[in-house]
């Protein structure tokens, strides 16, 4: 079937990157709502954070335990666990009578979305062809893009009911069979990820799936593939033989150490962009900058549709052509302009006090350029690279271990946020400054470039200290060795 087929797999399953994008966005549109903060008797800046900051708690321990349910059950039936999840988390959130219950929603729906956001990518990687693994694992933040276009503007037409329909309709739309239902349906009829199947010893039907991605209809397609397969096999057969599923694993050499480092590290550097910020808090920025309530929501919405273009653009014409690393420090680069301009701007002319139409004008635009940056570099990069720099056998937990950061930090900048922004103002933005900065540094000097690499190539940029084909030869000398002397 090949590419086409390759890339309907890769933009189906990316659906749980949509309710991904769906279930962040919306938060930021509902607790601005006048019924919303009525129903729950107005609650305080540090209720609104914890709002928040329960579905990223939710989000972490949801990309914990996928470690765990992608080596048991693998990647499909993890998607699958994951919809199951969004569901019930939807529908306590849109019945919710009380607080309570509003935030045990939020953590179930968080739960979910940590699955999601860790499995999604790395089934993708999993199955993509080397030379467009960029565009294929980028489908990942396209879809989550999308979804938060949906969120503002569901959140936007919904502002205009009167009743808490205007609140709980926007929160229960993502319990529908679209896309959570969907999505557990239909993953059924998609393949398991080839690699999974080499770990478990289902080798005939890791090769049937290889075949069906990569399209046999000629010999040098059906040689491709066959080469492909036998490079897959080698490697994970090596790594099961000289490596445990530990977490230890991922220092346990410095090759190793290096692999988390970056896979750690670029999830987190997405966070010091502050874009969560921004996507989590940009109405009351909005409001903070004079505009109304009802403007900053229509302004929120317009800003939710720039990203998911810049991103199309990027992950199909740039991010395999360029590479990984060149767009990080791009990005890193350009949120320390971005954001210093925009604390001048709130410093120079203080919202409240004679409003600058001007002043104001330009600091959208600022956050509106941070997303498209974010859509040329840190949005789809750090999804591609942090799933494809392990070997198979410590992919899962690897993975794992990244989207765990990302969710950690997500917490503390959700919680931190609306408070740091009520007591200093501008000077909350200098933070993302300095932290941009030492991004670009460390991108620039210990980052390396993967781009057209196959998953098992990626041993000899890291260093690995052993080849695939000497270890099982090793392996079978020995086993021939003990037949022998038997």
């Amino acid at each position: 079937m090949g590419l086409f087929y390759n890339t309907f797999v890769a933009l189906f399953s990316a659906i749980g990157a949509f309710l991904f994008g769906y279930d962040s966005g919306i938060i930021s549109s509902v607790k601005t709502l006048d019924q919303f903060t009525t129903f729950f008797h107005n609650p305080s800046n540090a209720m609104i954070g914890a709002v928040v900051s329960t579905f990223n708690g939710g989000c972490f321990f949801g990309a914990m335990g996928a470690a765990w349910t992608n080596d048991k059950w693998g990647r499909k039936r993890s998607i699958q666990i994951g919809a199951v999840w969004a569901l019930c988390g939807c529908a306590l959130q849109a019945g919710a009578p009380n607080m309570a219950c509003l935030l045990v929603g939020r953590i179930v729906a968080g739960v979910a979305i940590g699955i999601l956001s860790m499995t999604v990518p790395l089934y993708n990687t999993e199955i993509a062809p080397p030379k467009i693994r960029g565009f294929m694992v980028g489908l990942n933040q396209q879809m989550l893009g999308i979804g938060f276009i949906v969120a503002n503007w569901v959140g936007y037409g919904t502002s205009f009911l009167k009743t808490n329909v205007s609140w709980r309709l926007p929160l229960g739309l993502q319990a529908s069979l679209v896309p959570a239902g969907l999505l557990l349906i239909g993953i059924q009829f998609l393949p398991y990820s080839p690699r999974w199947l080499l770990e478990v010893n289902r080798d005939d039907e890791a090769r049937d799936v290889v075949y069906k991605l990569h399209g046999i209809d000629t010999p040098e397609a059906k040689s491709a593939a066959d080469q492909e397969f036998t490079e897959m096999h080698d490697q994970i057969k090596a790594d099961a033989l000289v490596r445990s599923r530990s977490i230890s694993d991922l220092w346990a050499t410095p090759a190793m150490l290096r692999r988390t480092l970056v896979a750690v590290g670029v999830q987190v550097f997405g966070q010091f962009t502050g874009i969560n910020v921004i996507n989590y808090y940009g109405p009351q920025m909005y409001e903070a900058l004079g505009l109304t309530s009802s403007q900053s929501l229509l302004v929120q919405g317009i800003y939710g549709g720039i990203g998911p273009i810049a991103n199309l653009f990027f992950i199909i014409f740039i991010l395999d052509w360029i590479g990984r690393k060149k767009p990080l420090m791009f990005g890193a680069g350009s949120f320390v302009v971005l954001f210093s301009i925009l604390a001048a701007l709130v410093a120079s002319f203080p919202p409240g006090e004679n409003p600058n139409s001007a002043a104001q004008k330009a600091a959208i635009a600022m956050i509106f350029l941070m997303s498209i940056i974010f859509s040329l570099s840190f949005g789809p990069v750090s999804w591609v690279l942090a799933s494809e720099v392990f070997p198979t056998r410590t992919r899962s937990i690897g993975t794992s271990v990244a989207t765990c950061s990302n969710w950690l930090f997500n917490v503390l900048l959700s919680e931190t946020s609306p408070i740091g922004m009520a007591s200093v103002g501008w000077k909350f933005y200098l933070l993302f400054v300095f932290l941009n900065a030492v991004d670009f540094i460390v991108i620039m000097l210990f980052f390396p470039e993967t781009k057209g690499k196959s998953l098992e190539d990626m041993a000899v940029i890291f260093g690995d200290e052993f080849d695939a084909k000497h270890v099982l030869q090793e392996h079978s000398d020995e086993k021939e060795d003990h037949f022998v002397k038997a």
